[in-house]
C-alpha cells in the first residue's frame, strides 16, 4: 500500500517518493483528520543553519516507521488517524519579512479546514506564527515545550525573527496560558520564566519520565495544548546535528516515554524543530 490515508504501507523504504509515514500528498483535506505540513525556513538561527532540510529529511527517515505499529500503545495511529502529507508551506525566502504572516495564513487555512495540523521544522521561530493560528480558533493554549533553552528572552521588536525569542512574545500577544504551561529538559540559564513552570532536564533525570508526564499533565488538565518539540531538548548524543547543542539533555528514550505518558491530553498541535543536517540529508532522531 503507497500513498495511503489510513493504514500500514508497505513499499521498501529506500525506494518510492517520500511522504511523511507514506501517507497521502493531498491539498483537499476533505475527510482528513491530520494534515502535516513542512515549514523549511531557518533564517532565524543565531549560530549553524540547515534546518530549511529538515522536513524533507524527516520524510525520508519515516519511510522506516511504517510497516508495525508502535510497540506498547496498544492501538495504530496510522489505522484510527486519517492523516494527509499538506506538503510545505509557500514562501519568497527573500521576502523574510513576510514569512510568519504567511505561515500563520497556511496554518490557519488548515484548521478551517477542519483539520489537525502538526508541523515539520525548521528552526524554531515557526512555532509564534503557528500559535497564532491556533490561538485565534482555541484561544490561549497550554504550551507543552521540549527544549534546551526556554526562548523567552525579551525581545519587544515586532520587526525581529529570531527562534530564542518566540514564546517571550507568544505570552506577551496572550497565545499561551501561562499557569497551566511547561518547558521540559531547560539546561540554560534565564531567570525569569514568564509564569510558565520549567522543568530542568536534571529534574527529568532523577525523577523520571512518568513523574514528568504526570506533573505536565496535572498543570494542562483538560485545557487544548499545543506541543513544541525541539530537537535540541534531546542531548547532542542523540541529536548531534541540532544547530544549538547543549550538553546534559534528555535521551531520546526519555523524550518518548514522557510523550507516550502525556497520552489523553487534549492536545490541538504541534511542531517539531528538525535538526541541522551536514552534507547529505543523513542524519535524523
Amino acid at each position: 500500500m503507497f500513498f495511503a490515508a489510513r493504514g500500514l504501507a508497505f513499499e521498501n523504504a529506500f525506494g518510492g517518493v517520500t511522504s511523511f509515514l507514506r501517507r497521502t500528498y493531498s491539498k483537499d483535506l476533505s475527510g482528513f483528520d491530520l494534515a502535516v505540513t513542512g515549514v523549511p525556513f531557518d533564517q532565524a538561527v543565531t549560530t549553524r543553519p540547515g534546518t530549511r532540510l529538515g522536513p524533507r529529511a524527516i520524510r525520508e527517515a519515516s519511510a522506516h516507521m511504517v510497516n508495525d505499529p508502535p510497540y506498547g500503545w496498544g492501538y495504530n495511529p496510522l489505522e484510527e488517524l486519517a492523516i494527509a502529507d499538506f506538503g510545505d508551506v509557500a514562501f519568497d525566502y527573500a521576502q523574510v519579512p513576510d514569512f510568519p504572516q504567511r505561515l500563520t495564513e497556511h496554518i490557519g487555512g488548515i484548521l478551517d479546514a477542519g483539520s489537525g495540523a502538526i508541523s515539520l521544522g525548521g528552526d524554531h521561530s515557526i512555532s509564534l506564527p503557528i500559535l497564532r493560528a491556533f490561538a485565534a480558533r482555541f484561544g490561549p493554549l497550554s504550551l507543552i515545550q521540549f527544549d534546551a533553552h526556554t526562548d523567552t528572552w525579551p525581545d519587544d521588536d515586532p520587526s525581529r525573527i529570531d527562534h530564542g525569542t518566540m514564546f517571550y512574545k507568544a505570552v506577551k500577544e496572550g497565545l499561551i496560558d501561562v499557569g497551566a504551561s511547561a518547558q521540559i529538559g531547560i539546561r540554560t540559564e534565564n531567570a525569569d520564566t514568564l509564569g510558565i513552570t520549567v522543568i530542568g532536564a536534571r529534574t527529568v533525570h532523577e525523577k523520571g519520565a512518568r513523574a514528568v508526564a504526570e506533573q505536565v499533565r496535572s498543570l494542562v488538565g483538560g485545557r487544548p495544548a499545543y506541543v513544541s518539540f525541539d530537537i535540541d531538548c534531546l542531548d547532542p548524543a542523540f541529536a548531534p546535528g541540532t544547530g544549538t547543542p547543549v550538553w546534559g539533555g534528555l535521551s531520546s528514550a526519555q523524550a518518548a516515554h514522557i510523550l507516550r505518558d502525556l497520552a489523553g491530553i487534549t492536545m490541538v498541535g504541534g511542531d517539531v524543530g528538525a535538526p541541522r543536517l551536514r552534507g547529505r540529508m543523513r542524519r535524523v532522531n
